[in-house]
Parts: C-alpha cells; sequence; structure tokens
C-alpha cells in the first residue's frame, strides 16, 4: 500500500482547510481515497495530484463545477499537467515583463526621462480575457492564442487590430443603413467575420470542419447580442441582432 495523509495533513501540505477539503468531497470534486473505521478521511498519491489541479484550475478563476467539468473531460493528467505547466511559465514570464516595465517606468520617472508607452504597459496586454476563455474553451485555448499574440511584432499586433477595428466599423455602418442582412454588402462582411475568427489559433473556429463552425460562430453570435460588452462593439444590440442574421444565413 502506498504513502497516505490524514485530511490533517494534507490540510497543512496544501495550504486549504480541512473543511474545504470536506467541501471538495461533498461537490464530488475530491472524494477520499479510502474512509476509516472513525470516520477519518485519507487521500492517495492521486489524490494530491487531483488537488493540484484542482488549485491550480482554482488560480485561474474556475468555479467548482467548471473545474469539475474540466477534470471529468480528460483524464490524461500528464497531458493536463503539461498544460497547467505551460501556463505558470506562462505566467512567469509575463510577471517578470511587468517587473521589467514597472521597473523601467520608475526609473524614468525618477530621472524626468519621457515614458514609452510600449514600455509601460508589456506585459500587461491580451490578458483581460484570460480567466473566461479558459471557462469557455479550457486553458489550451488560452495558451496556444497567447502564444500566437506575443509571437507577433508590435507593427503586427497593430495591423490586425486596425483590420478587426475595420470590420466592427464597417458592420456598424451597415446596420445603420438598414442594409439587407442576405444581401450582398451583408453576406461580404460575414464572410470576412468567418475568416477573422477562423485565424486565431488556440480557438474552436481555428481548423474546424464546417459543422463545428457553425455551430461555434452562431453560439457566438448569440453572445454578441445577449452580452452588451460585445454589442458595444456593433453600435448596441439592434447592430449585434444584423450580424448574427447575417452569420446565420452565411453559415
Amino acid at each position: 500500500m502506498g504513502r497516505e495523509w490524514s485530511i490533517q495533513e494534507l490540510s497543512r501540505e496544501a495550504g486549504v482547510t480541512s473543511r474545504t477539503l470536506r467541501h471538495y468531497d461533498d461537490v464530488g470534486l475530491l472524494p477520499p481515497s479510502r474512509t476509516g473505521r472513525n470516520g477519518m478521511r485519507f487521500y492517495d498519491s492521486d489524490a494530491l495530484v487531483r488537488l493540484q489541479r484542482i488549485l491550480l484550475l482554482r488560480d485561474l478563476g474556475l468555479g467548482l463545477p467548471a473545474i469539475r467539468d474540466a477534470l471529468d473531460d480528460r483524464r490524461d493528467t500528464a497531458g493536463a499537467l503539461r498544460t497547467h505547466l505551460e501556463l505558470l511559465q506562462h505566467e512567469r514570464t509575463q510577471l517578470e515583463r511587468r517587473i521589467r516595465a514597472v521597473r523601467a517606468t520608475l526609473e524614468k520617472t525618477e530621472n524626468g526621462e519621457e515614458l514609452m508607452a510600449t514600455e509601460v504597459f508589456d506585459g500587461f496586454d491580451h490578458t483581460q480575457y484570460r480567466d473566461e476563455v479558459t471557462e469557455r474553451w479550457g486553458a489550451q485555448a488560452y495558451a496556444t492564442g497567447d502564444r500566437w499574440w506575443h509571437g507577433m511584432s508590435e507593427r503586427e499586433r497593430s495591423d490586425w487590430k486596425s483590420r478587426v477595428d475595420r470590420l466592427n466599423a464597417d458592420w456598424v455602418a451597415a446596420a445603420q443603413e438598414g442594409l439587407d442582412p442576405h444581401g450582398e454588402r451583408a453576406q461580404d462582411l460575414a464572410r470576412r467575420h468567418v475568416e477573422w475568427l477562423t485565424s486565431v489559433p488556440g480557438t474552436p473556429a481555428h481548423g474546424a470542419d464546417r459543422c463545428s463552425l457553425r455551430g461555434y460562430v452562431l453560439g457566438l453570435a448569440d453572445m454578441y447580442v445577449e452580452d452588451e460588452r460585445f454589442a458595444a462593439n456593433y453600435g448596441g444590440t439592434a447592430g449585434a441582432e444584423f450580424v448574427r442574421a447575417a452569420l446565420q444565413y452565411h453559415l
């Protein structure tokens, strides 16, 4: 029989309370490996690895239901840990970039030197939707997309943002003109929109077959309408509804 840890020992080693571990058992997230005659919970090495993954996913901002789904969907423990390691390494790189950015800002401020925006905000871009992307499509999707984003030069990122801004502006203009979402101009915008979505590595649209692509894009189209943050990109709910109608017809 391999090494076991009591609930008190695991609580102390992992830095969580015994109450938390009991709650994880109650919600089916981390059952004990065995329970002694006196009701004492014991945990084996597999349970330790599972708890490590739970804590890592919790640090990414996932709720307990999403963590349970992630653990149940992926039983390849080694593969999952490699993904976690990749994300932690990415976090370390981001933190190191932010430290350099703050240090450079401090030094230039103290010396009365001119600040450069690219230096001030290095390490702060493209992370505001990390938790949402991870919860919707998984940690690997975020890591892949983030590698792609930071693999581009500043000029390439600027050009990409400009293309997206033009696409959004064209959608707003078309909706405000009252165009037919089934018409030629709207369908050309729908084509550009799908091309944009499929161009981003790590998303379900990248390399998807037509059936999977349709489900993903139309799911996003519904989100544009239902979530005011996204509807704002298209001039509000009415504009988002126009985009959805055009995409539905296109696909």
